[in-house]
């Protein structure tokens, strides 16, 4: 195995078109390790939404060689962070072993989202890690689907699993699974998305081992180095465009769920040649609710950030060179063990994105954007049904606005700012669930005015057919609506409503609530933010005006004046 300096040096010398088959071929066992995810889960949240990641990481200290591209890009950071934690606590791992870990202070996400990580041999010596993650429906805790809005510790949540290993030498560990089992809801559904991870995970080293045994070891060793060589590069290069500066922008959380206050993200990015530094130490303090967010999540959604701004970048270890971010100790957004943190992964990462949009916004308004709806708008329901004798949780996130850019309108239902995932189709929903979609539409009218307005968020509705559930919600900007810039207006703000045996009823906190009790006839409506405006509402072109007017878009003009 070469080292670091030897890897450098044979990497400058091969030739390109061998460097971008070796780059597509890392990147092919990673989308594959995705499709066999995909096609193998139980989960529709993981198998028809995406909500899953695989990739490859270095020795030593866990560093990304690649992700596939079919995975949520939140997890970029997070897998990394993840692996270096588990090489750290794990000096016992043996070829074919397979370590389960979900633990949110130890490089994760919040409960649901569960790791595994499986050490790669190549002819008897270790060469890297294989990770995962897929997002479980639920993992225990207080509500069915882990996003209890009202938890003020980790232990309300579910359970939390150090890095323990899953498979042994091959043999999978029939008491831990059991264990696992015992503490969430509808087993039966997790065993086959644990099995599934396992598959990817072993299709991911057989891909491997061929690509090594197409190339040599030393070949890739020094491809890898000299593609991370090159992502740096061309990382710098984006960042020396940015005037130098200090640039500060914050960003609002409606509440944490049980103060009902917003919580204040604050940044100050420092842009210093072709180095960039975050810091968020103004940020709120440790809140009492599920809206703390671990340090790895935090750190990833920066990263994730300026992979927005600047999307051509590939994505290894070699792009986070130029980036810094200071620990936010004391803050929210470094949270601490026995904080509650189920809403850190869908709903804080993003508006810490929003924060660092709004600041670079000031130096580089040609090439940002007005903020997006930033909420994955999560909703989960749980309960028995009577017709099928099974309990059941479902677990459903929605689209919402983009914000307007320097060159038009903003996408209107568009996924999370954290991610590729996409709705669940109501169709598949309705076929394992006891509910029907009343309604599902464009949200018209949502987006904030603007010389380009923002996208357009969604409204649906949906009745609980048979039996008793229980809902819950864990969603963002009810109380503000993504913010425009350079003059633009706000986007629509989030909504949410119950109807209880006929009686309406909002959550206290807006966007948040748990253990709505419903019967049949029972409906929830959702109405998703629209993005925020681009520039003046004044200079917006007269045709977008008398096309936004023509297809109906703002019934009562506004937006559209």
């Amino acid at each position: 195995m070469l080292n670091h300096q030897q890897a450098a040096k044979l990497g400058q010398s091969i030739d390109p078109v061998t460097l971008t088959v070796i780059e597509k071929g890392l990147q092919q066992v990673c989308s594959e390790m995705d499709l066999v995810h995909e096609k193998t889960s139980f989960s529709p949240v993981i198998s028809e939404a995406f909500d899953r990641s695989n990739g490859i990481y270095g020795l030593g200290d866990g560093r990304m060689i690649a992700q596939g591209e079919l995975g949520l890009p939140i997890f970029l950071g997070v897998m990394q962070e993840t692996t270096r934690c588990v090489i750290e606590a794990r000096d016992d791992l043996e070829d074919g072993d397979v370590i389960l870990v979900n633990d949110p202070y130890l490089g994760g996400t919040h409960l649901m989202d569960v790791k595994m990580v499986r050490p790669f041999y190549y002819r008897g010596k270790l060469w890297c890690y294989l990770s995962n993650t897929g997002h479980w429906p639920d993992t225990g805790g207080m509500v069915p689907g882990g996003f209890n809005s009202t938890a003020t510790e980790i232990h309300q949540e579910g359970l939390r699993i150090p890095p323990v290993k899953l498979v042994r030498r091959g043999r999978m560990e029939d008491d831990l699974v059991q264990m696992v089992l015992a503490n969430i809801r509808v087993a039966e559904e997790r065993i086959g998305d644990i099995k599934a991870q396992i598959a990817a995970l072993t299709a991911g080293a057989r891909r491997l081992t061929t690509l090594l045994d197409r190339y040599g070891q030393d070949v890739v060793e020094a491809a890898i180095a000299e593609l991370e060589r090159r992502s740096e590069r061309m990382m710098r290069a984006h960042i020396d465009t940015i005037p130098d500066g200090t640039y500060e922008a914050s960003a609002f959380m409606d509440s944490d769920g049980v103060v009902n206050e917003p919580l204040e993200i604050a940044v100050s990015v420092k842009v210093d040649g072709s180095d960039i530094e975050f810091d968020f130490s103004r940020s709120s303090p440790p809140c009492q609710g599920p809206l703390n967010s671990v340090w790895a999540t935090t750190l990833s959604a920066v990263y994730v950030a300026l992979k927005h701004i600047f999307p051509d970048v590939p994505m290894n270890a070699g792009c986070f060179e130029p980036i810094v971010v200071h620990k936010p100790l004391g803050t929210f957004i470094h949270a601490e063990y026995p904080r509650p943190v189920a809403g850190c992964a869908a709903e804080v990462s993003q508006r810490v994105m929003e924060a660092v949009f709004l600041a670079l916004a000031k130096a580089i308004p040609d090439r940002l954007f007005a903020a997006p709806a930033g909420t994955s708008g999560n909703l989960s329901l749980g309960g028995h049904d009577p017709e099928t004798g099974e309990n059941y949780i479902m677990y459903y996130f929605s689209g919402g606005g983009y914000g307007g850019w320097w060159n038009g309108d903003g996408l209107t239902n568009g996924c999370s700012t954290i991610g590729i995932s996409k709705s669940q189709p109501v169709e598949i929903l309705e076929q394992r669930y006891p509910l029907l979609f009343e309604s599902y539409a464009l949200r018209e009218g949502s987006g904030g005015a603007g010389r380009f307005r923002g996208g357009f968020g969604v409204s649906y509705k949906l009745r609980l057919l048979r039996g008793h559930g229980k809902a819950s919600f864990l969603m963002e900007h009810g109380r503000f609506g993504p913010p425009g810039i350079l003059g633009g207006e706000a986007g629509a703000p989030n909504r949410i409503s119950i109807s209880q045996k006929g009686r309406a009823i909002e959550p206290e906190h807006i966007s948040k609530g748990e253990d709505f009790v419903l019967g049949p006839g029972d409906t929830i409506e959702v109405n998703t933010p629209g993005g925020g405006g681009y520039g003046l509402q004044a200079e917006r072109d007269s045709e977008a005006n008398a096309d936004d007017r023509l297809q109906a878009y703002y019934p009562d003009h506004a937006g559209a004046a």
